[in-house]
């Protein structure tokens, strides 16, 4: 039998001071959640390659600002996750930048062998490759924490998309904007 975390245990015997009754009611949950893995479940688990497609964007640069994120196994044919959000007033850079660092934090959670990490903007790539300078100190912070958190993913590779090719993280970003328009002042 699995041990338990003692406050676990100690919560456990509240609930179900027989001993029967305890090893049934933790037996039966294993049970069921075994029963209910899903294939993207049981995927996470082994590594292997994965691929992720990030967007950023605002309505005015700076403006309402919003990021989407699409992780998939590509060897099954599988969404594994999607995220978007708003991010308050920023530019298309920095949702750009944001995106890809949700996106890469998602990731590592599966544990992924390689990373194939889609960004239709040509301008980040470039940076993250080295091939452009980054001269804004905030870029610099967001290429540092990317570092960290790469550094735990033993293949990462940034490839630059057109903008169609990346449609379904852009669909997450417009949804996060549309389902929470910013206020329209009208003119006095």
């Amino acid at each position: 039998m699995v041990r338990l975390p003692a406050s676990l245990e100690r919560q456990l015997k509240e609930l179900f001071p027989r001993v029967r009754e305890r090893d049934k009611f933790v037996a039966d949950l294993v049970s069921d959640a075994i029963s209910k893995e899903s294939p993207e479940e049981k995927i996470e688990s082994i590594g292997g390659t994965l691929h992720l497609f990030t967007d950023g964007g605002s309505r005015g640069n700076p403006g309402q600002a919003a990021i989407g994120c699409v992780l998939e196994d590509p060897t099954v044919g599988v969404i594994l996750r999607e995220h978007y959000e708003r991010i308050g007033i920023e530019t298309n850079n920095v949702a750009e930048y944001r995106a890809l660092i949700e996106g890469l934090k998602i990731a590592r959670r599966y544990h992924p062998n390689r990373l194939v990490c889609h960004l239709d903007s040509e301008l980040i790539v470039k940076q993250l490759k080295g091939e452009y300078r980054v001269k804004m100190h905030v870029f610099r912070e967001f290429q540092e924490e990317i570092g960290e958190i790469i550094q735990e993913i033993p293949s990462v590779e940034f490839v630059h998309i057109p903008r169609a090719d990346n449609h379904r993280a852009d669909a997450l970003v417009n949804r996060a904007l549309d389902e929470h328009p910013s206020p329209h002042y009208e003119k006095p």
